[in-house]
Parts: structure tokens; C-alpha cells; sequence
């Protein structure tokens, strides 16, 4: 009994850290936000077809879409890879391309869905455009743990930031994580990061 015992230690060790390994690869999605409605989880659905769209498209994973009154007036996937243009994340992107034409009003009653949790660059453009209501998808750490990227602490929610810096905009999320969760680990295993890079 001893020397099966000694035999099955170190693979029990074994298979629980490929265990821990691939959880943090593939991290379970969380539960939506309950404040979320049908309606949100319906132009959500859109805000992943454009990741999945910029996936194809040589954008990284992340699509936003901008709505008023029920119906969508913007759409804007990520397109850094392709432009060259680090700020070109989905919603930085669709502020950029779309405040010339959409008044701070119009921002303000507006609400953003994001494939993903806002980064805290865009969370800026988020509060200058004045936009009143953000909902997103899959949270900033799932998705960093698929990317891979060490996280040795929670990086700053976007929450946070917006209680900090304009607590009047409503945040919401997560919401459908697992479709965002599926969309991340479909792309990144093929586009790994290399961390030797400044």
C-alpha cells in the first residue's frame, strides 16, 4: 500500500498543477450582471460578431457598438494590429471615428457595449465622450489570464475607474462571458504575446 502510495504522489502533484494550469488558461465565466436586460444581451451578441470580425480582419478580439434609443448608431471593431495605431482599441476607435458626428447629448444617452471590459485608456474616452452607460462582456482579468499575461494583482477595474473619475456613468458587466471567453481562446492561442517585448 506504501509504495503505491509513493507511486501516486507525484502524479496527483502533477495532475493538479496541469489542472491549475489550464484554469487559468481557460478560466470558468462568470454569471451575468442582473442588471442586465434581453435587450443588452442582444447588442452584446453584436459587439462579439465585430471581435469575431476583427479577428479576421487582423484586429485583435474586440468589438464595441454604440445605442440610442434601441437602435444601433455606431459599430467599431479593433484595429490597432492593422493601423499601427495602438489607441485603436473598439471603443477608443468608435469615439474617435464617431464624435465629429454624434453630439455630447447624444453620448450621454447612449449606451456602449464592449465586447470586453474596458482598458482604462478607453475608459478615458468613455468619460470625455460623456457617454452615460457602458455594458460589457468579459471582465479584463478573464481574458488577461487567456492572453496570458502574468497578473499578480487585479488590474483596475473599470468600475473603479469611473467611480473615481465620473461616477454619474452606469457600469455593467459581465454579460455573456462565456461566448467572449470562446472568442479569446479561439485568437490567442494563435497570436501569442511575446512579453520580451518593452
Amino acid at each position: 500500500m506504501n509504495n503505491i502510495r509513493r507511486f501516486l504522489s507525484p502524479i496527483c502533484v502533477i495532475l493538479a498543477f496541469m489542472t491549475a494550469v489550464a484554469r487559468a488558461e481557460n478560466p470558468a465565466p462568470l454569471p451575468d450582471d442582473p442588471g442586465c436586460t434581453d435587450a443588452d444581451r442582444a447588442f452584446m451578441a453584436r459587439a462579439y460578431e465585430l471581435a469575431r470580425y476583427a479577428t479576421t480582419h487582423g484586429g485583435a478580439p474586440f468589438g464595441a457598438v454604440l445605442v440610442l434609443d434601441g437602435k444601433v448608431i455606431a459599430e467599431y471593431s479593433n484595429c490597432e494590429n492593422i493601423t499601427g495605431d495602438v489607441t485603436k482599441h473598439a471603443e477608443t476607435g468608435l469615439i474617435s471615428a464617431y464624435s465629429p458626428k454624434v453630439s455630447r447629448a447624444t453620448f450621454a444617452r447612449s449606451t456602449l457595449y464592449t465586447s470586453s471590459e474596458p482598458c482604462t485608456m478607453c475608459c478615458g474616452s468613455i468619460r470625455f465622450a460623456g457617454i452615460g452607460r457602458v455594458v460589457f462582456g468579459t471582465t479584463e482579468t478573464q481574458f488577461l489570464r487567456v492572453m496570458g499575461v502574468p497578473i499578480d494583482a487585479h488590474p483596475l477595474e473599470s468600475r473603479e475607474v469611473f467611480s473615481r473619475t465620473s461616477p454619474a456613468t452606469q457600469v455593467l458587466g459581465p454579460l455573456m462571458e462565456k461566448e467572449g471567453l470562446a472568442i479569446h481562446e479561439d485568437y490567442w492561442p494563435r497570436h501569442p504575446l511575446d512579453f520580451s517585448k518593452p
